[in-house]
């Protein structure tokens, strides 16, 4: 087994999360807050928007079952990334898409695989995914972990996170855990 991380930020990290949870291959998937300013960071201090930092999940995967590739297309269809520091109705530099890579291999992949999308015109938009070296990282309170699975009941969750599942497990069944 050959582990390897990278750190994503797409909007919400419940969404994130949940996704790369169900993935085969995914050894572990943390919601976090990465690339701010500030020592200690906590949800209210980022969901103010005066941080610097990003809802991120923290992937951690077997590349002996899944390549960064494959992370990196799943990371691409679960967010909109031509929309600057929002992801529809969450609106803020924290919700910003974000590859934070953690070696100079993982950069290079995010940067080929933007520029595959825009040569392909999959989004009217230009990507606007910041590509950067993970600089810091926070894993979020624990009540942030598995948040869609533990919080059935969240309207935001049936409202928002179950049709983006809904439509990821769709597209990606053959990737999924059994």
């Amino acid at each position: 087994m050959a582990n390897e991380t990278i750190t994503l930020g797409g909007g919400c990290f419940w969404c994130i999360e949940s996704a790369f949870n169900s993935v085969e291959g995914i050894v572990s998937a943390y919601s976090g807050y990465a690339n701010g300013n500030s020592e200690n960071p906590n949800y209210e201090a980022v969901c103010s928007g005066n941080t610097g930092y990003n809802e991120v999940v923290q992937v951690c995967f077997d590349t002996e079952i899944i390549s960064l590739r494959e992370i990196l297309e799943i990371f691409f269809a679960l967010h909109d990334p031509t929309q600057l520091n929002r992801q529809g109705n969450d609106v803020g530099t924290q919700y910003r898409s974000g590859i934070y890579y953690h070696n100079e291999q993982q950069a290079k992949a995010a940067h080929d695989i933007i520029k595959e999308i825009e040569s392909a015109e999959i989004w009217p938009n230009p990507v606007v995914t910041e590509v950067e070296a993970l600089a810091k990282y926070t894993q979020a309170e624990d009540y942030h972990q598995d948040y869609f699975s533990n919080n059935p009941q969240n309207v935001y969750c049936n409202m928002v996170v179950a049709p983006k599942l809904a439509k990821f497990k769709k597209t990606f069944a053959a990737r999924l855990k059994q």
